[in-house]
């Protein structure tokens, strides 16, 4: 009996992102993985939900409540089928381009998990907004002397990891930007092999729609004291 499972899962959480959803989900059909493309949208108020309703080949679910991107990852999550999970931002801050280079160590044999890291240069950076790049790297040093490793960006939102992986790190809790050092801090306490790989990053401003602002360092910090501790 062959195995019917596909190569990949992407994961695609999305809020609000009626001018990118479209053009993500075909760039990731781009990919020559076979495919299991999972969009769960979180209580949007524009039209992600009824775009997103008519493409095909793509598992859709919808929260009636806006819980945050960690919720809307846990309801993905618990559909993934593929050997290789990827999650994907809706805002094409990242370049579905890139995924096959992300999921290449873990094809390869090295790795169980990668990350997608815009801080260790070779590919294209916008360059803006100084103190979230300050965030970033302080979050990492944190990261780096809780669980003796040596990450350059945690708070990457390109993350590929085994489907074995997932199911070991779950049960996730958190369900807003906290599940990024709670995925992060769980992957490290398993002993996993992590590895990093370049992106680039098409980062957009506040006026463009980015959400995730400096005040959510404050509880990212705290995820990654309270996850070296417990489950």
């Amino acid at each position: 009996m062959t195995d019917e499972r596909p190569q990949l899962t992407v994961v695609i959480p999305a809020f609000n992102e009626e001018e990118t959803i479209v053009r993500v989900v075909e760039r990731v059909r781009a990919i020559p993985f076979t495919l299991q493309i999972i969009v769960v949208d979180d209580c949007s108020s524009d039209r992600t939900a009824e775009l997103v309703r008519g493409l095909d080949d793509v598992e859709f679910r919808r929260h009636d409540v806006n819980q945050g991107k960690g919720a809307a990852l846990r309801t993905a999550f618990a559909l993934a089928r593929g050997r290789i999970v990827v999650v994907q931002d809706a805002d094409l801050e990242y370049d579905p381009a890139d995924i096959p280079g992300l999921i290449a160590p873990i094809l390869e044999g090295h790795a169980d998990v990668v990350y997608g890291s815009r801080l260790i240069g070779g590919r294209p950076q916008r360059v803006h907004l100084f103190w979230h790049k300050v965030g970033n790297k302080a979050l990492s040093l944190v990261t780096n002397v809780l669980y003796n490793t040596t990450l350059s960006d945690m708070e990457t939102g390109y993350k590929a990891f085994t489907l074995e992986v997932l199911r070991a790190v779950e049960p996730l809790r958190e369900s807003d930007f906290r599940i990024e050092p709670e995925l992060t801090a769980k992957i490290c306490r398993g002993g996993f092999r992590l590895y990093e790989v370049p992106i680039a990053y098409y980062g957009r401003s506040y006026a463009e729609g980015k959400k995730i602002t400096w005040r959510d360092g404050f509880p990212a910090l705290y995820a990654l004291v309270k996850y070296r501790f417990r489950d």
